[in-house]
């Protein structure tokens, strides 16, 4: 008897696995907009003293990524990379505050729910 095709079925699994790993994930747009771009934190991490136990001694680090390098050259490569500069143009945007999320969840504009049209005020007796 033949050997029986695969049925290849694990696949969808394995590709949920690999994205939903958290071993490579960075800090948030709006941590770094808000944290990390500020001038004094800013001068802060890249001025950091020796680390033992982070990458190059946390001597070469990206503040828009936060991620820290091995060497020098690495770091300047990186900032010659797209993955930098896609980055960079993204942290330019304006980052969503409290409110905007808010509206888009359906709360009002003063920040109280809006009782939804079958349950309105005038209706209850």
């Amino acid at each position: 008897m033949g050997r029986l095709r695969r049925s290849r079925t694990h696949h969808a699994q394995r590709d949920v696995h690999r994205a939903s790993r958290t071993r490579a994930r960075t800090r948030d747009l709006d941590q770094i907009q808000l944290i990390d771009l500020d001038p004094k934190n800013r001068a802060a991490l890249e001025a950091q003293a020796l680390d033992f136990e982070k990458p190059g001694l946390a001597q070469h680090y990206c503040v828009e990524c936060a991620k820290y390098y091995e060497t020098d050259f690495a770091l300047r490569s990186h900032w010659r990379s797209k993955v930098h500069k896609r980055r960079c143009k993204a942290l330019q945007e304006p980052a969503y505050t409290i409110e905007e999320a808010e509206r888009a969840a359906g709360l009002g504009r003063e920040g109280k729910r809006v009782p939804p049209p079958e349950i309105q005020k005038s209706d209850v007796v």
